[in-house]
This record gives structure tokens, sequence and C-alpha cells, in this order.
């Protein structure tokens, strides 16, 4: 709810939810009403590359506020043993002997990257997350719980994993599809916040089935 609040009072040119009551609880429970975000999603592989321009853009410029430094995390890439690329490291040794040199390879690639000014990133970017009113435009954006403060080619590639790379390509620069490119080729955009968020993963062995069965797929 803090996020949320936080996000909010960025001023963003579309809706958030926003808190209206406190959060109540029930034992072991909790539960708190929010506002209504009118506006349906999108189906896979169909996206308006200026409707998610505008969004990338957006989220891009935002000024990061102490509130939003405050409630989001930014990820490091060496942190102690618990940074992103120490993490994804670990990962590569665990996975089948077939896929360690691609994945190493895409991971130097990855690493190679110039880092760029912390930004505003949603980390769910696609799917039912983004919605748009029947003449086409852009309504709102939910579920912000995966949001940190990071590179915002992150969320450039999850809108290409779920409405396509043609879409991203439209959308946006070179160089932003370019990182792009480099954050999913790796092991998928998605598992990232896995890895994102500086403590040890409960569950190594299904991260790594989960990272092969993507591999796998997106061969």
């Amino acid at each position: 709810m803090e996020i949320l609040r936080a996000v909010a009072a960025a001023d963003l040119p579309f809706d958030v939810p926003e808190p209206l009551t406190a959060v109540a609880r029930f034992g072991d429970r909790a539960a708190v009403a929010v506002s209504w975000i009118d506006g349906e999603s999108l189906p896979e592989g169909i996206g308006d590359p200026a409707a998610f321009g505008l969004l990338l853009e957006t989220l891009r410029e935002v000024e990061i506020s102490p509130e939003l430094k405050a409630v989001l995390h930014t990820p490091h890439r060496y942190a102690d043993g618990l940074g992103w690329a120490e993490i994804l490291n670990e990962i590569v040794a665990r996975l089948p002997t077939r896929w360690r040199e691609t994945v190493r390879q895409r991971l130097d690639t990855l690493l190679a990257l110039e880092e760029v000014p912390a930004r505003l990133v949603h980390g769910d970017l696609g799917g039912s997350n983004v919605h748009f009113g029947r003449n086409g435009k852009l309504t709102g954006v939910v579920d912000w719980d995966m949001a940190i403060l990071s590179d915002p080619a992150i969320d450039a590639a999850l809108v290409a994993a779920w409405h396509g790379w043609d879409v991203l390509r439209a959308a946006t620069d070179e160089d932003t599809y370019r990182r792009a490119w480099a954050w999913n080729d790796a092991v998928g955009v998605g598992h990232l916040h896995a890895a994102f968020g500086g403590t040890a993963m409960s569950n190594v062995d299904g991260f790594v089935d989960s990272v092969v069965a993507w591999l796998e797929e997106h061969r």
C-alpha cells in the first residue's frame, strides 16, 4: 500500500490503484479497499507501439521522489553474494551442461551494459496489468508490488515479452531495444524479480527448472 501511495503521488497521466481505507487485519490475513482501474488488458502478441512508447517514456521520466526512494528497492549487481549478478552466476552453475556456456555468454553481454541512472520500473509490465479503454487509450496500470528503481529497459523487455518484440522495436529507440534484449536474453526477463530482491532464493531448484523450461521454449 505504501508503494501505491508513492506511485500515485507521482501524478502519472494514467490511473493507478490508490488505497481508500486503512489496512484491516483478521488474524493472519489483511484487507484494504483500493480504487478501481477501468479498462481491459490486451491479448498476448497485441499492442499499439505508440501507446507503449508513451507508457515507457512516462515511467522513464518520473521524478524519483524521497517517497519512492523510501519504498522501492534498488537491485545491485554485486551485494555480498546477494546481488543479482552473483545470484544468476550461481544459477548458471546449476543449469544442465548443454545450456551453461550459452547462458554464460548471454549473462556476460548483460553485465557489459553500461549502468544507467535508476528510474521507476513497474517490474511486471504486460498481460493483465496494463489496461486500455475501448478507444484504445491507456487507462491505467495495476499490480505495482514488483516495482523497483532500476534500468527502464527492464520494463521495455517485459512489454516485448508479452506484446511482441516488433511492438517494442516500433515503440522505442534502438538503444533501449538493445538493452531490453540483453535483459531478456539470459534467463527470461520474467525470472529476474527473484534475483532482484537482495535476499536468498527460497526455492533454487524450482527457479532453475523454470529457467530451463524457458530456455527450451525460446531456443
